[in-house]
């Protein structure tokens, strides 16, 4: 999911930045935890045309794959679910990053080009500042110390009546793993919301 503002009447007032399913609820359905983002999320068109040339599959070049890990909305937004993260900054660089990390592939390269656009060319409600990128990094090398699958291979819909719990153990994703990072950002970032709530 991407952090661009969708409007607010439609969506209810504020309703995106509060969205979140959090690791706790690992008894949770896939499912049911992606009915209660439907409504306020976003299209694969509402998403600017450079966020989209980096971010999504269906724009990379035959033969190369710049930043492993790409994936269309739907996925992205199922991967937030999984990963316990909401729809804030830092939770768009973390699910970014773990995803990217997940594939083992990325190399210092890869992470740098990156983070150039993410800093550099996206637009506003896009762009990481220095804590995003430090969270973004830490992610990728969470996700590649996690020894899980690519999260960006992974059959999503084959699992939409999973519980998130059975999902993340089937998928080799370490919630305690998750926990402590988490806690950690918590302690790193104590004026951003989305990082107070991670471990509610």
């Amino acid at each position: 999911m991407t952090v661009s503002e969708p409007d607010e009447s439609a969506a209810g007032r504020g309703s995106w930045r509060d969205w979140r399913v959090p690791l706790s609820a690992a008894q949770r359905t896939l499912r049911e935890a992606y009915e209660t983002l439907r409504p306020i999320g976003l299209d694969q068109r509402d998403v600017p045309l450079i966020v989209q040339l980096v971010e999504h599959p269906k724009y990379d070049m035959p033969g190369i794959d710049l930043f492993p890990g790409a994936v269309d909305l739907r996925t992205h937004d199922l991967i937030h679910i999984v990963l316990g993260r909401g729809l804030l900054l830092k939770d768009e660089a973390f699910v970014i990053g773990f995803t990217m990390g997940s594939t083992d592939r990325v190399g210092a390269t890869e992470e740098a080009i990156y983070q150039f656009f993410a800093r550099h060319v996206f637009p506003s409600g896009y762009r990481f500042g220095d804590e995003e990128v430090r969270v973004f990094k830490d992610a990728v090398r969470l996700g590649y110390v996690c020894d899980c699958r690519s999260l960006s291979e992974v059959n999503y819909d084959a699992r939409l009546d999973w519980t998130l719990g059975r999902i993340r153990a089937e998928l080799g994703i370490e919630e305690d793993l998750l926990r402590a990072y988490y806690a950690i950002e918590k302690r790193r970032y104590p004026n951003s919301p989305e990082s107070q709530r991670l471990l509610d």
